[in-house]
């Protein structure tokens, strides 16, 4: 248990929650929601003493102690994992995710998660996020897609990185091989709603994105209700006689749910693999010749998260890291670089 006092200042806001938010120090790393928990517990006294209401009236200069209890474990056990890492220090960890790994437990995959095996692997130095010993996830990638991210081993990092992906200045980039090929002469593509084009022939989709209207376990997209989401994409090379396949970068200007997924499967440029966005499309044996079969039984979406950026959300610092393509989506590739 610690104790932190904290002075409400000059002109507050109208409710205790909001005037503890803006005046806690930022080391503390308190958010809102956190310190509603603890309001909530009777963990803050005033003037008057144990204060529960997080709407209650404040005063400029009254003092209120918060007393934060120590992190609790979660349920979630920890799990001997392997783990490839890129970076680690005292306030964060970048893992190099492999397809088939689920980042979160959830109904159906209670285990053999990213956060069991962070359980295991960080231990004691999670310093807490939110109240629990656990690590914070600041954003997903999907079971069956590989590649590099973040994860938050303390509050302060996990408000400092959760802050650069809302504002979208963290850099994301993927690697997908995908149905098709990117031609901004295309007049299909040209006619596609949320299609534009950029200078170097970069395919701009922009959109909005839920939950499809009759199966709940995929998105779809809208635009007239959802979230915003943009999608940049370069196709890097391409394959087959006519060109049928690509090789693309794609750049998240935000990071919705499976959304590159669905957006590249909106412009009819569906990725290989992809068993529920990838559509009817099939690879066409004439163009790829022996290649086709190698894409059809493809088993999983092709896509890989090759670059992360950021700044250390302590220490200012800009990080930058790079993942190599994964052996199976290696291979792939190498065998449509032969059916060119």
């Amino acid at each position: 248990m610690s104790n932190l006092v904290v002075t409400i200042p000059a002109d507050p806001p109208d409710r205790l929650d909001k005037a503890l938010a803006l005046a806690v120090p930022e080391a503390a790393a308190l958010s809102r929601s956190r310190l509603a928990r603890l309001i909530a517990d009777g963990a803050v006294s005033g003037p008057d003493g144990v204060v529960r209401d997080g709407k209650a009236r404040v005063a400029e200069g009254q003092d209120y102690l918060i007393r934060i209890p120590e992190p609790e474990p979660v349920e979630t056990r920890p799990e001997a994992i392997p783990l490839v890492i890129a970076f680690e220090d005292d306030d964060l960890i970048v893992i190099d995710k492999p397809a088939g790994m689920v980042v979160h437990p959830a109904p159906g995959s209670p285990n053999g998660t990213l956060v069991n095996a962070l359980l295991a692997h960080c231990g004691d130095t999670l310093s807490g996020i939110g109240g629990e010993r656990r690590p914070g996830i600041v954003h997903r990638i999907d079971k069956d897609t590989s590649g590099l991210l973040v994860v938050a081993k303390s509050d302060r990092a996990h408000h400092g990185l959760a802050a650069q992906f809302e504002s979208h200045t963290a850099q994301r980039r993927y690697l997908a091989l995908a149905h098709g090929v990117i031609d901004g002469a295309d007049p299909r593509l040209r006619g596609t709603p949320g299609v534009s084009f950029e200078d170097g022939g970069v395919l701009k989709i922009t959109s909005r994105l839920t939950r499809h209207a009759t199966d709940r376990q995929r998105q779809a997209v809208y635009f007239d209700k959802g979230r915003h989401a943009v999608t940049r994409a370069r196709m890097l090379e391409r394959f087959g006689t006519p060109p049928s396949a690509m090789l693309v970068e794609c750049r998240l200007e935000t990071g919705r749910t499976h959304q590159i997924r669905v957006h590249m499967a909106h412009a009819g440029l569906g990725l290989i693999g992809d068993q529920v966005y990838g559509g009817a499309r099939r690879a066409s044996a004439k163009a790829l010749g022996p290649a086709a079969t190698d894409v059809a039984a493809f088993p999983r979406q092709a896509l890989h998260a090759a670059h992360l950026g950021f700044d250390h959300p302590v220490s200012g610092e800009p990080l930058s890291f790079d993942s190599p393509l994964p052996a199976d989506m290696q291979g792939l590739l190498n065998l449509l670089r032969t059916a060119s």
